[in-house]
């Protein structure tokens, strides 16, 4: 009997599932879809003492785009995290909100109708998404074919007219397009697939530099073609004057070759070399040149007597809001100029949602980002990893440099803030960067693990 007791193997650890807090999810989204409608009637009470008469429509057609993709996400993606649809919808939500109200300072020129348009082919995009890519390793089979695409569409702005100053959007009658915006997904896709098939030979093959022995360089046939496709990348951007793309990518690339690598030394090269970049473009290209100069000399223009320039009223809307803001409807952030509903959002959202309304819109991007993040760290599988990590990366990326500028700590750049901004493709390619996190954290999540570790 003890030599049998001996010989049985021991019983198997039942594997369990997270919950999948769908519940969760939905009573989430029932109070971003409030929130939202609750600021749009606060808008027009401040307005015109009146509820809007469009907002029992805004609150529905609201709730149905959310409603919608939740039944998507309950029946193509049961584990996914139960946070990242209702901050998008919330921050899609609030954005509508920001534009409508400043529409009412521009009847001639109203915005939230088209981004409402825009807003529902975003969560259409995102309902196929989840709907039918069942798993997304697929993505990984069209590595070569994503970076093509998002080379092709790069190039094709060049041959359109510069608007202010940059020749990023393809503009046919009254319809525009921003191909950038798409590019950056597929070459996240690329990164991902190409780091995750070469992540042993970049961290452990090479030529070690001199004197610093934690920077092992790789083999320039392992490293060259993705630094080949990043400097095509970049130059077709500078080319365009795009340089918050062009910054974008280049924080894309550093970040997933350090995650693929696990080399701390590649993110002091990428700031080096970003530093140099930033300082030779910020001196020879005139157009990038005279953002630098009112980045450093913000109120220069006052000074000159000739009234203040955007960034410095930017700046003064950041004041006028203080800890608690003007309240909704009630700030004087249209006086920013032509890129008020776009560039300088978020100053609206300053002056008059108050420092604490400000931090509360940068802990739910910060949340959105950091959801991703775990969903990447909890996959197996490298390329899942680093595409999640991707994703959030560009997330956090755009609202660094966006705030940044807007806020007078870096030049400004022209990005749309994520969600919030007035932009079509902007909204519809975030909007797919949330489904794919949803498609990764669900694979996550579902995931069976042991009773023990659970």
């Amino acid at each position: 009997m003890a030599g049998t007791s001996a010989g049985t193997a021991p019983p198997a650890v039942p594997a369990v599932r997270v919950p999948r807090r769908r519940g969760t999810e939905l009573t989430l989204l029932v109070v971003a879809v409030l929130l939202s409608v609750y600021g749009y009637c606060a808008v027009g009470l401040a307005k015109n003492d009146t509820v809007p008469p469009g907002a029992a429509g805004y609150g529905a057609g609201l709730g149905v785009l959310a409603l919608v993709a939740h039944l998507a996400v309950r029946l193509r993606a049961p584990y996914a995290d139960p946070l990242l649809l209702p901050i998008a919808v919330l921050l899609n939500g609030l954005g509508l909100v920001l534009i409508y109200r400043l529409d009412l300072e521009t009847p001639h020129d109203e915005a939230a109708p088209a981004q409402l348009i825009w807003s529902t082919v975003g969560v259409g995009l995102f309902i196929a998404v989840v709907l039918f890519l069942r798993d997304h390793r697929l993505l990984q089979r069209y590595a070569y074919l994503s970076v093509v695409t998002a080379l092709a569409l790069m190039i094709v702005p060049i041959l359109f007219p510069a608007v202010n100053g940059a020749r990023i959007w393809i503009r046919i009658g009254g319809f525009s397009i921003q191909p950038g915006e798409f590019a950056k997904i597929l070459l996240a896709v690329f990164f991902a697939s190409y780091l995750a098939a070469n992540r042993n030979a970049l961290a452990y093959t090479g030529r070690t530099l001199w004197r610093f022995k934690r920077l092992q360089l790789p083999t320039g046939r392992v490293l060259g073609p993705i630094v080949a496709i990043w400097l095509l990348s970049v130059g077709v951007l500078v080319l365009e004057r795009d340089l918050g793309t062009s910054l974008l990518f280049f924080g894309l690339f550093v970040i997933l070759l350090y995650v693929a690598t696990g080399r701390i030394g590649w993110i002091a090269v990428g700031l080096l070399l970003a530093a140099l970049g930033a300082f030779a473009v910020g001196s020879l290209e005139p157009h990038v040149h005279s953002r630098v100069e009112d980045w450093l000399h913000p109120f220069a223009s006052i000074e000159a007597g000739r009234g203040p320039n955007q960034l410095a009223q930017s700046l003064f809307a950041f004041a006028a809001g203080g800890m608690l803001g003007t309240g909704l409807g009630l700030g004087h952030s249209i006086l920013i100029g032509f890129a008020a509903k776009s560039d300088f959002i978020l100053a609206t959202a300053g002056e008059e949602l108050g420092l604490s309304g400000l931090c509360a819109i940068f802990l739910l991007y910060a949340l959105l980002v950091e959801r991703g993040f775990r969903a990447g760290l909890a996959l197996r599988d490298a390329f899942g990893r680093l595409l999640a990590i991707g994703l959030a990366s560009i997330l956090a990326l755009q609202v660094f440099v966006i705030a940044g500028g807007v806020m007078g700590l870096i030049p400004l750049t022209g990005m749309a803030m994520p969600f919030l901004a007035q932009g079509g493709s902007s909204v519809v390619t975030n909007w797919i960067i949330v489904a794919l996190l949803i498609r990764v954290s669900d694979s996550a999540r579902g995931q069976p693990v042991p009773a023990e570790a659970a």
